[in-house]
């Protein structure tokens, strides 16, 4: 099936600041994200804490494309699940990311995919990014935060969000696109009402990394 969009501004990325990156200082899914900040969170899993330095990225860095990808194009990466299976497409200079979910899916282990390797630095694991990012439901395929929605990018700190998005990023060179399916523990495993996550979901995250500093 292919993903359904939520509005733009549901935003998971920011706790504080955005919803899908929250690492573990959110505590409970109570707190909502601003419209104009995505949804990756600070601390562990939940998007409710985000720390306040997720912002939108400077002018200086470039937009997300937001047109769709063309059709019947093959994916980049196919993961069958413990439960259903994933596809994803990443973006290009001009598409955003795809990712078709065979729901319910779900994962036992994070896995995370180089699906196009950049030719910049490699970022570090306490770096401040820029990135474009697409998050899926596993548990039914739908589109829960997207950047590319919104058509700008997000800062963060790699210190301040979500594990599995720490180590979708982490190790990784700037520039290059990337896709994550993880676990309810690397994402929010007490779940983040205001993004429709609920406890055990495993998440789905297409991303391409546009900066890091530090």
């Amino acid at each position: 099936m292919r993903t359904s969009r939520m509005p733009s501004g549901v935003a998971v990325l920011a706790c504080a600041a955005g919803l899908a990156l929250a690492v573990t200082s959110c505590g409970t899914a109570t707190e909502t994200s601003s419209a104009s900040t995505p949804t990756v969170a600070e601390a562990p899993p939940t998007v409710a804490d985000a720390p306040s330095t997720v912002t939108d990225a400077p002018p200086a860095v470039s937009g997300c494309p937001t047109a769709p990808p063309e059709a019947g194009g093959t994916p980049d990466w196919t993961l069958p699940g413990a439960t259903g299976s994933v596809a994803v497409t990443g973006s290009t200079d001009t598409a955003a990311p795809l990712v078709d979910v065979t729901a319910p899916f779900s994962v036992t282990d994070t896995q995370v995919h180089t699906l196009q390797a950049g030719t910049g630095p490699v970022v570090g694991d306490t770096a401040t990014v820029s990135v474009c990012y697409m998050g899926v439901n596993g548990r039914d395929g739908t589109v829960f935060d997207s950047s590319y929605e919104r058509g700008a990018p997000v800062e963060f700190p790699l210190e301040g969000v979500i594990p599995g998005f720490q180590k979708a990023i982490a190790g990784q060179t700037v520039g290059s696109t990337v896709a994550v399916a993880m676990t309810s523990a690397d994402g929010y495993p007490d779940g983040q009402p205001a993004a429709g996550i609920q406890p055990g979901d495993s998440l789905i995250f297409a991303l391409e990394i546009l900066d890091a500093t530090g």
